[in-house]
């Protein structure tokens, strides 16, 4: 890496973007060079990136998302904005308390956006961190266009360390890609606005191949005598009882899943990831992140359920 906390403008690369953008989408080359002048290079965010909170134990970071606390704060802010998460299942068929469950992880409903500057995040990823050199480019391209259609002050907009921005911490790219008015106020607002935050999400998991009213992930028992191979691969599920892995549930026999396994206090438990829980994994390509929303998601329903009145 070799560079510290200092001016971003150092770093190879970055008058050949702005070049690109001047070229490509017309973009005032006095204005981007004064906006990357200010920009800072941040060793910590590719120290943050290198080490994702997955790599601890699934009990560890289950805990730290499916807990009372997001449980009862998810319960009130279902509460408040009921009428749009009731109006964004109708429109693209996702499930209240799985786009309230994707709130609660990515930012506890809002509460938590993150505070890297986004403009030096996205800045230090694309030009300082080869492996995702690539993406981190297109989200800064993306970032600016979404900052100049939506008149943003490059400088002043605070999101995750890889550039997530607001309470659904979309990337740039998806925010341009995915996030709807959901308040008819005639803005997209994921900054500020829960209701558009709420639309959003679930545009984003229906444009990704959420299917309506389809299971997302069960438990299943296995039949060690039976069952070898590679378990990794996806296989119909009447194919996985051949192969002595059955679910607890009914599940539509021609679907097909992964056979994926946690670590818990018993020892493995073994689940079938279907196409649903897959679209999750697009917002965060993790079985740990996918899991953590859906029994976020099961556990502020039940809380629901068990307690209409609140």
């Amino acid at each position: 890496m070799g560079f510290n906390c200092a001016h971003a403008a150092a770093l190879p690369g970055i008058p050949e973007f702005i070049d690109e953008m001047v070229a490509k989408h017309n973009f005032n080359r006095a204005e981007l060079d004064s906006a990357f002048d200010q920009a800072i290079h941040l060793p910590r965010v590719i120290e943050a990136i290198s080490r994702p909170a997955t790599y601890r134990p699934w009990l560890e970071y289950r805990a730290s998302f499916v807990n009372l606390e997001r449980i009862k704060l998810g319960l009130k802010f279902w509460e408040k904005h009921q009428k749009s998460f009731l109006n964004a299942e109708q429109k693209y068929g996702v499930p209240q308390e799985i786009i309230l469950a994707v709130i609660g992880v990515e930012t506890v409903y809002g509460l938590d956006v993150g505070t890297f500057r986004t403009l030096d995040a996205l800045t230090t990823l694309a030009f300082d961190y080869p492996s995702r050199a690539n993406f981190f480019r297109s989200e800064l391209e993306n970032y600016l266009l979404l900052a100049r259609d939506q008149e943003l002050d490059l400088l002043s907009i605070r999101g995750s360390y890889a550039g997530a921005l607001g309470i659904p911490q979309f990337m740039p790219s998806s925010y341009r890609n995915y996030a709807v008015d959901f308040n008819d106020d005639r803005k997209v607002d994921l900054l500020h606005q829960s209701d558009d935050a709420i639309g959003s999400v679930a545009s984003y998991l229906k444009g990704y191949g959420w299917k309506k009213g389809e299971s997302i992930v069960v438990r299943a028992q296995i039949d060690y005598r039976i069952c070898a191979g590679e378990i990794a691969i996806p296989r119909t599920i009447s194919e996985w009882a051949t192969e002595g892995v059955l679910p607890d549930m009914d599940v539509v026999q021609s679907d097909s899943a992964r056979l994926i396994d946690f670590t818990v206090d018993e020892g493995k438990e073994f689940w079938l990831a279907l196409n649903n829980f897959e679209v999750i994994t697009r917002y965060n390509n993790s079985d740990y992140y996918a899991m953590s929303v859906f029994q976020l998601a099961e556990a502020i329903k039940a809380a629901r359920n068990a307690n209409p009145a609140k």
